[in-house]
């Protein structure tokens, strides 16, 4: 069970069992805050998304989904769970063998935009992500059909 703390560190955070049921945690400005749980045509471009990413991968890198990454944020810790996250093998040892957060910054990271997420929301992230030092950040928003990349 989470922990109701009024500020979590990063070593708190992690150290959290699992929550009840499907929920997902984030760490945001010293607080767990859950992630909204996908629906159906969420739940079904994750599928199809899965299915190229692991082709395009398989041999260069680690795919991620739903793994939570370390990183920084307005100079405090950040753990953001995206949908999908690309590391490659260059900055990821394959023999990482450990289940933990995904401990360097990954190249890409892809969110796909919820029903009740705005296009807007999901920018400000995205240009979290870029300030983090990620490489890439893809914001797919299936309603709209449209990927944009940052």
């Amino acid at each position: 069970m989470l922990q109701t703390k009024t500020e979590l560190t990063l070593e708190e955070f992690l150290a959290q069992t699992e929550g009840e049921g499907d929920i997902t945690y984030e760490l945001i400005d010293e607080q767990a805050v859950s992630k909204m749980s996908p629906k159906k045509f969420h739940s079904r471009l994750t599928r199809s998304l899965i299915k190229l990413l692991e082709q395009w991968g398989e041999e260069r890198g680690e795919i991620g989904v739903e793994w939570a990454v370390r990183l920084t944020r307005l100079g405090q810790d950040w753990v953001p769970v995206p949908d999908f996250l690309y590391v490659s093998y260059e900055r990821l040892s394959p023999d990482l063998n450990q289940d933990e957060a995904c401990p360097v910054v990954p190249e890409l990271v892809i969110e796909i935009i919820s029903p009740e997420q705005t296009f807007g929301q999901l920018a400000a992230k995205a240009r979290d992500y870029l300030d983090a030092k990620v490489l890439r950040v893809w914001l797919v928003d299936s309603k709209a059909r449209s990927l944009t990349v940052f």
